[in-house]
């Protein structure tokens, strides 16, 4: 098993005893975070490409990369990017595979690192689908942070075409799947919901 072997909400949640909470607005105070003048001009340019394009590939190169980097760059340096990286912690429960992305709370970018603080797993026009393999990551995260002491209360999760992000939280045993979705038209609020965890952790360590 891997990752992508869970393929249902109920396969992963039964694996890892989880309770699932989907009737929150999760994220409905969390701020904006305005993009910078590159990414603008970079998604401007790449967006028409993708949906022409149309493959889970090029949204993926073109649209979800370019917004987490903005991200890493916000940060100085302070947050790691990792793209299609294997990240295997409990193989013999299905959590190991290849996370689409990963973002840490970490200067280090040759190895992944604690704190693991979001997973984003890109899919090509089907949201649901990914959820749980999405789910699946985060527990492998949750888990790999606890090996290492690293204390975080709450794991930041994603499904995205790149033009649509759904957004999920795991805090202890309870996954929040987050009534709202959000178009690559509101990018402003995608920034803030990707940043709000990291800058937390970042400011706690200085």
């Amino acid at each position: 098993m891997s990752y992508s072997s869970f393929k249902t909400l109920a396969s992963v949640q039964t694996a890892f005893q989880l309770t699932l909470d989907e009737t929150q607005h999760c994220f409905t105070q969390t701020p904006s975070r305005q993009p910078s003048e590159y990414l603008t001009i970079t998604l401007a340019e790449n967006i028409p490409l993708a949906n022409a394009v149309n493959t889970e590939k090029a949204r993926s190169e073109l649209i979800i990369t370019p917004i987490l980097l903005e991200i890493r760059r916000s940060f100085s340096g302070q947050v790691s990017f990792f793209s299609g990286t294997e990240f295997s912690v409990e193989p013999e429960k299905g959590l190991h595979g290849y996370c689409d992305y990963i973002l840490t709370a970490s200067p280090e970018i040759y190895e992944i690192k604690a704190p693991v603080i979001t997973v984003v797993e890109a899919k090509n026009e089907n949201i649901k689908g990914g959820l749980a393999q999405c789910i699946a990551e985060m527990v492998a995260a949750q888990q790999f942070n606890a090996a290492t002491n690293s204390k975080i209360d709450t794991l930041l999760g994603a499904v995205t075409t790149g033009i649509l992000w759904k957004f999920l939280t795991l805090k202890t045993q309870t996954v929040t799947i987050d009534l709202d979705e959000y178009y690559i038209k509101e990018v402003a609020k995608i920034l803030g919901i990707l940043a709000t965890p990291l800058q937390y952790l970042i400011e706690k360590k200085v």
